[in-house]
């Protein structure tokens, strides 16, 4: 396994971490986040730094360990941008068990909250475009996840605190669940930026809640090698118009 981990971080599929201190505007918050960068490679559990487009500053050796041996995608690899590794590449399903229901539609809840406070910001209207080219995701987007933030409330925007199913690569944590940490200091919030970590639960620890109710508008479609797919049933108040 090391010898693959070392492969993926040597491959141009991958490139370096990002350097947390281009968020930084002056000398104490560059020194913060050098330091800060060393506290987060010393948590067992894998963590990240990721802006409000979740573009990713930084990364642990937890998580790149996680998410390890990916194939190369152009926009969706684990140290590029966290909402396009859920929604976008083939592999992260691997990972992120039911992965439609417990990650893609959390994650385009928080989207869509972004695009809401961001309306004009690049990256978050490339990721719309994108979504809008995949017809499926498109219509999760615009039609199941109205139906599935009813269903599971207002919590569904902050997923702090969420108990989500990963099946992590190294056989010790296997298929378990883990816990969403979000946390932003107030240095952190000054510089963009907020720490998301997986609190991973080992075999027979912490057990993941009953599943969230999803409606069948957003019911999740068969896991099937290649792009993610949202499976969606119109809605029945406007299936018989026009």
């Amino acid at each position: 396994m090391g010898n693959d981990m070392s492969a993926s971080r040597s491959s141009g599929a991958v490139r370096a971490v990002r350097d947390p201190e281009r968020h930084a505007h002056d000398p104490r918050t560059r020194a913060y986040l050098r330091d800060y960068t060393s506290v987060l490679d010393s948590v067992p559990f894998p963590s990240l730094l990721v802006d409000h487009r979740w573009d990713v500053a930084v990364t642990n050796s937890a998580y790149d360990l996680l998410f390890d041996g990916f194939r190369p995608h152009p926009t969706a690899m684990p140290r590029h941008n966290f909402l396009r590794l859920v929604l976008f590449h083939p592999d992260a399903g691997r990972v992120l068990r039911e992965r439609e229901t417990s990650w893609c539609l959390p994650m385009l809840a928080q989207f869509a909250a972004a695009l809401d406070v961001h309306r004009q910001d690049p990256v978050l209207k490339e990721i719309r475009h994108e979504i809008g080219q995949d017809p499926i995701m498109n219509a999760a987007f615009q039609q199941g996840l109205p139906h599935w933030v009813r269903a599971v409330g207002p919590g569904a925007v902050d997923h702090d605190g969420a108990v989500r199913p990963v099946q992590h690569p190294d056989p010790r944590w296997g298929r378990t669940t883990c816990r969403v940490v979000s946390e932003t200091p107030s240095t952190l919030r000054a510089a963009g930026l907020t720490r998301l970590t997986l609190a991973l639960h080992p075999h027979g620890g912490t057990p993941a809640p009953e599943p969230e109710p999803a409606p069948e508008s957003a019911a999740p479609a068969p896991e099937h090698r290649g792009a993610p797919r949202l499976r969606v049933v119109r809605d029945t108040d406007t299936s018989d118009r026009g």
